[in-house]
């Protein structure tokens, strides 16, 4: 691991030593290219200068230790000792993980797209809540949300809406949410007090752009009609949806949000393209998993990842066997309570597996 990160320091040096040159100015793109480069080596580099600085504290300690005679001091030696060695472990831990293989799609916008599975009207009542619940939790992370194909139901649920959310890191923070997410509360329908439980699928892509994922247009088909809304009635007097069928592969893109055929057909285009990079990356990790006996974090979105049950205001992550009694905080979108153990979980893991 020191040796990595010795490569690290000195690959930014040379970073910051290439960000002087007078042909690097000149050339804006990979100045920026270069100095994000650096902006991500930073973190390592200030957390491993604080390793060092620590490791150089407990040698004089121990230096110190061997040299004093006052049992007092040999004492409180011993103590700072302890605690610098502590601080030391921890350090060590948080390189570890900063060193784990970092997912290329880390830093891409997401494509959200939640479903209502089993449960009816109560399903879709549910998919409306998690889709305000991430939607606050963008809000308190300052992303942006567009709305991008949305089907409701007469009772304000929502059967399926697709969505982007733009921002930092957002696909980093989100993409352990995909699966199969549970509620169990008594239904509004419900007149005997009955708990329920219906189930709402959520999928978190990261959004291609089009050097990640080539698009023959020849190989599209494209079809218009008119927007629909709950029950089927037409809210649009012109054809305005946008029906996109990729021929190879078979994935249909429907958008009806927009006013304009223009407008959907170009956010249809961005779903397809995130769901075909999708489609890829799952069958390189299907093929990685046939090389190896174990695959870590896949988050395979058929598994059933979280249980929210209002009754106890209990929410309960499956994979890492965590339960908070905060339910009512985390659909208000405080979702870092899960989120966080989520990430640290999976990148352990990740460095285990290598």
């Amino acid at each position: 691991m020191f040796g990595r990160l010795e490569s690290v320091v000195l690959k930014f040096n040379k970073l910051e030593e290439d960000l002087g040159s007078p042909d690097l100015l000149n050339n804006q793109k990979e100045y920026q290219q270069v100095a994000k480069e650096r902006s991500d080596l930073v973190p390592v580099v200030e957390k491993y200068a604080v390793y060092q600085s620590l490791k150089e504290q407990a040698e004089e300690n121990q230096t110190l230790l061997e040299r004093e005679e006052d049992p007092e001091m040999r004492e409180l030696i011993r103590e700072e000792l302890a605690d610098l060695k502590r601080r030391l472990d921890s350090t060590v831990d948080e390189l570890k993980l900063m060193l784990a293989p970092k997912d290329p799609n880390d830093d891409k916008n997401v494509i959200l797209e939640i479903r209502a599975g089993t449960g009816g009207e109560e399903a879709a009542l549910f998919a409306a809540d998690l889709f305000r619940m991430y939607s606050r939790y963008a809000e308190i992370r300052k992303w942006k949300v567009e709305v991008l194909d949305l089907h409701q139901t007469g009772m304000g649920g929502i059967k399926e809406i697709i969505a982007s959310i733009n921002g930092k890191a957002t696909y980093s923070r989100l993409k352990f949410e995909r699966g199969v997410h549970r509620v169990q509360r008594i239904p509004v329908t419900e007149s005997q007090g009955r708990i329920h439980t219906s189930a709402v699928t959520v999928a978190v892509l990261p959004e291609a752009a089009e050097v990640d994922v080539f698009i023959d247009p020849n190989d599209i088909r494209v079809d218009v009609f008119r927007s629909s809304g709950p029950g089927g009635q037409s809210v649009n007097t012109t054809d305005s949806a946008v029906r996109l069928t990729h021929v190879p592969s078979g994935l249909v893109v429907i958008c009806q949000d927009e006013k304009s055929q223009h407008k959907n057909k170009a956010k249809a285009l961005k779903v397809l393209r995130a769901r075909l990079l999708d489609s890829m990356q799952a069958e390189q990790e299907a093929q990685i998993a046939k090389d190896r006996k174990s695959q870590v974090g896949t988050g395979d979105r058929s598994e059933r990842i979280r249980t929210y049950n209002f009754p106890q205001n209990r929410v309960s992550d499956h994979r890492i066997n965590l339960t908070l009694y905060k339910l009512d905080m985390i659909l208000t979108g405080m979702l870092d309570d899960l989120i966080d153990p989520l990430t640290t979980y999976f990148q352990t893991e990740a460095l285990r597996a290598e």
